[in-house]
């Protein structure tokens, strides 16, 4: 195990195909252990609210995720602790009972789509990409993923996606594509994109091992 793991972080907007950028990534990773991480696990306990409140909950808004909890978290696996990572009820709108055991690996991969929004986040990556896609096609991806995977309806999506989602994007996701190192356009269908980012992240992690620092992005 590599003395200090090599943290990415992965933000793009909702849609944008962050995740799939996160497990190309981790899939070319050949003979190096990693962990994914996903910031949609913080989301905010609401079990104390009734359901129709949590329904108006802003979840595109910074506050709406445990950012302290996630914080500790991506610490303690970066000094090689492992983790109980807690999940989300999508149908609840709250955190599930459960957790899942996060074992420290070499590369922890972080993907979500406020995670350069704080600095303390910001502060505990090596490697911060951003996913850069259009808006319409990532309205589209939401809708689709939100109706079959999410129990949600046509018209709660528009909704949401038009009171919170768009204008929060604008206001806090959009902004922090400055803070990136690498801009990915297209997302997980720009393959040439891909393959320089992981060879990059392949660069990196034998730099760490050959122990030399920090990353030369």
């Amino acid at each position: 195990m590599l003395s200090r793991p090599l943290t990415i972080g992965v933000v793009g907007g909702t849609g944008s195909g962050k995740t799939t950028v996160a497990r190309s990534i981790y899939d070319a990773l050949s003979g190096v252990d990693a962990v994914l991480v996903d910031q949609d696990a913080y989301y905010r306990d609401l079990a104390h609210l009734p359901l129709e409140d949590r329904k108006r909950v802003n979840f595109d808004h910074p506050d709406a995720f445990d950012t302290d909890l996630m914080v500790e978290q991506i610490r303690s696996l970066q000094a090689h602790e492992a983790i109980e990572k807690p999940t989300y009820d999508y149908v609840a709108h709250t955190r599930a009972a459960a957790t899942v055991r996060v074992e420290p690996r070499d590369v922890i991969l972080v993907e979500g789509i406020l995670l350069f929004a704080d600095s303390r986040l910001r502060e505990l990556f090596d490697i911060k990409i951003f996913v850069d896609v259009e808006g319409d096609v990532r309205f589209i991806r939401r809708l689709l993923r939100d109706v079959a995977e999410r129990g949600r309806t046509l018209e709660n999506v528009v909704q949401q996606y038009l009171t919170t989602v768009r204008p929060m994007h604008l206001e806090f996701v959009e902004p922090t594509k400055r803070y990136a190192d690498i801009i990915i356009p297209e997302g997980g269908h720009n393959r040439i994109g891909i393959e320089m980012l992981q060879a990059r992240v392949e660069r990196e992690i034998a730099r760490r091992r050959s122990g030399a620092f920090p990353a030369e992005v």
